[in-house]
């Protein structure tokens, strides 16, 4: 028989970087999982993406075990990472600060399609397009 859960936490925390301090010492410590543990595990299962913003979904059975599940980075990271903006638009779509070639949209696309609500790659890529617009990144057009 499955154990029940007793919380689901949700966090982002950086790849390899996760420590028992603040943020992640707050969040957790509550739950009563052991912070160190949680830290060793997250930080060997996300060396090889350092540098990178993960969200994870924690969940924290009744014997204060826990299991968690690491999703891909945000789609609004990714957006900046590869248009190497520091930060997107504040006035949204109608102050541009980048632009992204149907190529690096297909790219993200890839990337996100395991977390998107979509089936395709072309609708993956509408869904980011979307992000990257409001973000004031402009998509080029084929």
């Amino acid at each position: 028989m499955a154990k029940p859960i007793t919380k689901i936490i949700k966090l982002q925390v950086p790849a390899g970087k996760a420590t028992p301090a603040p943020p992640v010492g707050t969040v957790l410590g509550p739950a009563g999982i052991n912070l160190q543990e949680f830290c060793t595990k997250y930080n060997d299962a996300t060396k090889d993406k350092m540098g990178d913003i993960l969200p994870v979904e924690i969940s924290v059975y009744e014997d204060r075990t826990f299991d968690f599940v690491i999703k891909t980075p945000p789609t609004a990271f990714l957006i900046k990472k590869v248009t190497g903006i520091k930060k997107g638009s504040t006035k949204g779509s109608k102050e541009l600060v980048g632009k992204l070639s149907q190529a690096q949209l297909k790219e993200i696309a890839e990337i996100k399609l395991p977390d998107l609500n979509a089936y395709s790659i072309e609708e993956a890529m509408k869904i980011v397009a979307g992000t990257a617009r409001n973000m004031g990144v402009e998509v080029e057009e084929n």
